[in-house]
């Protein structure tokens, strides 16, 4: 599954940097998070980063963009292959 950041963004900033696969990206008013880059860190790390460092924990599961270790695991390979 993609994640995503909800309306408790504070825009801090401090997930953008540590996103293995460059999938966040300044929003208006909130980051954002693109689905089709997210492997909720699946390939590089042994969880999510933005999430770990997020201070308003506001980096949630996307319940549209449903997927298993296997796929997240490809997505990156396709990303960093």
């Amino acid at each position: 599954m993609a994640l995503l950041i909800n309306d408790a963004c504070t825009a801090c900033d401090a997930c953008k940097p540590v996103c293995p696969n460059e999938a966040i990206a300044v929003g208006d008013p909130i980051y954002i998070i693109d689905p089709a880059k997210c492997t909720e860190c699946v390939g590089a790390k042994d969880e999510p980063q933005c999430k770990l460092v997020c201070p308003a924990d506001c980096i949630v599961v996307n319940p549209d963009c449903v997927e298993t270790p296997e796929q997240l695991q490809e997505k990156y390979d396709g990303l960093h292959g």
